[in-house]
Order: C-alpha cells, then structure tokens, then sequence
C-alpha cells in the first residue's frame, strides 16, 4: 500500500489531517433523522423480536415522558445497569429525550463499583435488570442519591428463552421500583417538550476502569459522539445496508459508538444477544447474517474455537474491526485463511469516545519487523496524535515513547475531577498512558501500557511482544505475560496459557518455543498452562489479576 491509496495518509504526514465536518449537533438528533428517512427499518433485533425504528421512537418518548412526570429534569443522571437487551437504546433515546445525561454501568459491577458510580454521578435514576436489583442494587440505592428505581427483565421483547443464557432467569418485581414496559405503556402517545443539546452538553458518563486509581467518569459530549459516530461511517465505508452485530457490551465505549450510535447515523439494523456465549452468537450471525462488527480479538477467538463453526459462518461478516486488545499477527493471519476475512485494528480509548486510530477498510496492516507487533493504523480524520519523550517533548519517527491525542473525540474531562483533568487531558490534549511509536509512514503501533513494562536484568521487557511470539505456537489459544520477582535478574518473564481445543502442548515445549524466536532476556523462565485467562467483560485480558494472583 502507498500513500496515495489513502489519501488520508498523505495528508497525515504533513500535519493536516483529512477533516469531517459534523452533520448534527447531538445523538438525539442523528436518531431522529433516522426516523423520517426509514422509521420501518427493523432498528433491533434481538433474538426472534424486531424493534423498528418508529417503535424505538415512540417507546423511548414513552420512557422520557415517564421520567420527566417523576421529577427528572435537564441535566439530571440515569444510571444504565443492564446487559446488551432493546431496552439499553430506549434508555439512552428516553435518557436524552428528557434532557438527560446516561451513566452506562457494567452490569458485572458488584455492590462496591456500583455504589461507588451511582454516588459519583449523582444519578438520581436507575435503571436495572430485576436480577441485578435483587442481588446488588437494592441493599445500595439507599445511601445514594437515586429517587427512582426502574426494572426490567432480559426476557422481554423475546420468546426464546435460550437455556444457554436464560436457565435461571426468573420474573420477579421488587417493592419500591418500576417496571420499565409499564412505565412505556402508562405514558405511552404522550409528547415531551422539545430539548436543546449542545455539543458540549454530556451525553453519556462512561467510567474508566480504575487500575490506576478510582475509576474515573469520561465526560463523553454529544459533539465526541457524532463526531466518531460518523468517523465510523466513513473510515469504514458504512451504509444504511449494514447488519451490525453487537459483540462488544453496549456500556462499553465501543458499544455505545461501533454499536449503537452508528447505527443511529447510518440507520441500520444493531444485533443483539443478551451477552457474549460463542455458541449463541454464531446461531445469532447464522440467523442475521450481519456484516460488520467490531470486537475484542478474544472474541474471534472464541468464535473461530467454538464447536461446529464453519468458514461459510462467517460469509456475511465481511467487515471485521477489532479494538481493546493487542492482535498478534498469527491470530489474525489464521482468521483470514480459515474465513476469508480480514481483521482490521481500531484503537482508542474510553476518553477518545472509541477510535482515535483504525486501519483503513481494505488496507494490509503493517507489522514492526523488531516487535513482530501488527500496527493499530493511522489517526482517523480531524486527529492529531504525537509520540511524547519523558520530558514530554515530540520524538521523531521510530522512537518509542507515550501516546498523545487531541482531536474532536477526545473528551472534555472527567466528571467532577478537575485535578485528575489536568493531570491526563492538559490543553485537551489526551496522555494515554499506552507506550508506542510512529514508523515513517504514519502507522502507528502500541508496545504497551506503561505499568506492564518488565525489567529483567536492567533490559525493557514488553509483553505484548512475548505474547505475539506465544500466539505463534499451534496449540495456544490464549496467553499473557507479566513480571515476577527474580532474585538474580530483578524480574522474569512468566506467560499464562491457555490451549485450543483437542491439543496439548507442555510448558517445557511452549518455553522452548520462545527461546528459539527470541532474545535470552525476553522469553519466559516460567510457563503455566490454564483453563481460562482472566478477561473484562469487554474481552480484554487482565494482566493485573494475574500478577494479583501469581
């Protein structure tokens, strides 16, 4: 690939990004163009339901006109606690609708996160699953600013029940709280009055994962939103024929965006099944025969390991992004060759609002010749990103250094943290904490987060590179690699394994392996072989569990 197959990439190396203008002003608005261009077109599907997009209207204004008849007002929080259901969009089109701000929490969040959220946002609604109120929420929503419970069941809107995700679901209303398709119908056909959203106005509180620190509230605004939403659309050449396929959780930033608001924007129809099961979400691309997604690499692993798959599975799914985890180069060339497609890299981050980075639809991704590592792509339009030095001044291409974004996605800051603000996001411009570099072409490629870095006998220790090596092995499935204490060099490399399916493979094999692909320094002095490596609910591995438990 040259320069001039992707104009962008020219205009990069200058300094002057390709430009996107936005074509609206907030999310609300993107989804109401949706209406009168093709208010028939099925907006969800979720299992044997069809949710249109008039229908997605009229239930969301339903949901805003019961909020504001409960005291919510403009500017007010509502706390999303739910897995990846219809009823997710019609809290953020309701939340909005009302002049709201949503608050997207993991529903894997426990009494502690969810406590920690709800007092940090002030969110003064919450709307969750019936099982999770019963578990977790109902002995928190006391001591927090929350006025109003609102509950729902993953088995509405759906007849199928699946076993393999609902066996133990059970209906069961909680005193004290609504139930959200009552609210619908109670107020359903009544108007609200017409919202002004700015760009700058918050559309969405999504909390960072806290591993240095509490977690910390991006304040994604309406203008990141569209401004990325059509960043999607564009760099990936995406059209109202699109079948998406919800993979990712919708809380996630990835979700919320690759997921929801472009399929907003486009319209198009968005996919979804409940949570991540790999058998059910092959029945689920069998059924829908969706055409893009995007996804953590574990999974399409899991995918392309998941009994009975087939290549022509996957015939559909022709454009395929993967973001929030390193791809080692085996992985995705194997996918390729066993289905046709290849995985394209995105990278960005909570506070870019999704992408920041993508490789072009259709481009070869390059791969550093020292790290064997695949590249995350270029900056996306309107982005300008630098390499940073520890003294915080640029350095050239080829020198490795910290990532700094700026551009139209990244965030304002985080809620009610200014300090916290200045330190990561001075002068709006986003230091990443993810060490990398620019080759001289403009690609760029992530070595790693700054706190995973092993020093093994004075030498700098990646281990992204020793897990692209590990990858490379026939019977490896999954791996990640952290430091341990080592008397003689300080640190050593351990790798964690896991093995596909129907192959065996011994930690003495798979240590040889590496000692013959890589320098004495780098290659794991210890191995251990597990069932399932320890993942965020996005996919991503969790190095830190694994040094919490090594």
């Amino acid at each position: 690939m040259t320069a001039t197959d992707r104009p962008w990439l020219s205009s990069y190396r200058k300094g002057t990004p390709t430009d996107i203008t936005p074509e609206f002003n907030n999310g609300l608005e993107m989804f109401q163009a949706a209406v009168k261009r093709n208010p028939n077109l099925a907006a969800i599907k979720y299992f044997d339901a069809t949710i249109s997009v008039a229908e997605l209207d009229a239930q969301s204004t339903a949901l805003a006109a019961g909020l504001l008849a409960n005291g919510f007002q403009k500017g007010d929080r509502l706390a999303v606690y739910l897995q990846n259901i219809p009823q997710f969009l019609i809290a953020m089109l309701g939340t909005w609708k009302a002049g709201g701000v949503m608050v997207s929490v993991n529903p894997m969040n426990r009494s502690r996160e969810l406590d920690y959220m709800l007092k940090d946002s002030g969110a003064t609604v919450l709307l969750c699953l019936e099982s999770l109120y019963g578990q977790v929420a109902k002995d928190v929503v006391p001591s927090t600013n929350v006025k109003l419970v609102i509950t729902t069941s993953e088995l509405e809107y759906q007849t199928r029940n699946d076993a393999r995700l609902f066996k133990d679901v059970k209906r069961e209303r909680h005193a004290g709280t609504i139930d959200m398709l009552e609210l619908i119908a109670k107020h359903r056909g009544e108007s609200v009055p017409a919202v002004t959203l700015l760009p700058s106005d918050v559309a969405f509180l999504t909390y960072t994962s806290g591993t240095t620190g509490v977690p910390k509230g991006a304040r994604n605004t309406h203008g990141n939103v569209v401004f990325n939403s059509q960043a999607y659309r564009d760099w990936i050449d995406l059209s109202s024929d699109e079948v998406i396929l919800g993979v990712a959780p919708l809380f996630h930033i990835t979700g919320l965006i690759a997921h929801i608001t472009i399929s907003f924007l486009l319209p198009a129809t968005l996919v979804l099944a409940y949570r991540f099961d790999p058998g059910v979400m092959i029945d689920t691309i069998r059924e829908h025969r969706p055409t893009f997604t995007v996804g953590a690499i574990t999974v399409f692993i899991a995918l392309s390991n998941a009994p009975g798959v087939e290549p022509s599975d996957f015939a559909s799914l022709h454009k395929i992004y993967s973001g929030g985890a390193a791809i080692a180069p085996a992985i995705a060339d194997a996918f390729k060759a066993r289905f046709g497609h290849q995985i394209h890299n995105i990278y960005g981050l909570t506070e870019t609002t999704s992408p920041s980075h993508g490789v072009p639809l259709g481009a070869e991704t390059p791969v550093d010749p020292t790290s064997g590592a695949l590249s995350v792509g270029v900056p996306i339009f309107n982005t300008i990103v630098r390499i940073v030095g520890e003294d915080g001044q640029e350095l050239p291409p080829g020198e490795v250094g910290e990532i700094v974004t700026e551009g139209p996605q990244v965030v304002a800051g985080y809620w009610n943290k200014p300090e916290e603000t200045e330190k990561s996001i001075p002068n709006g411009r986003l230091h990443t904490g993810d060490v990398g570099f620019m080759d001289k072409n403009g690609w760029f490629y992530i070595v790693d987060r700054k706190k995973d870095m092993i020093n093994a006998s004075g030498y700098k220790v990646w281990p992204r590179e020793v897990e692209d090596v590990l990858y490379g092995h026939p019977s490896v499935r999954e791996a990640a690699v952290i430091g341990v204490p080592d008397e003689y060099r300080g640190e050593s490399v351990k790798a964690f394994v896991s093995l596909k399916p129907g192959t065996t493979a011994t930690p003495e094999e798979i240590q040889a392996f590496c000692k013959e692909r890589m320098a004495a320094y780098k290659y794991p002095r210890q191995v251990e072989i597990v069932d399932e490596l320890p993942k965020t609910v996005t996919g991503k591995i969790l190095r830190r569990e694994l040094r919490d438990t090594k």
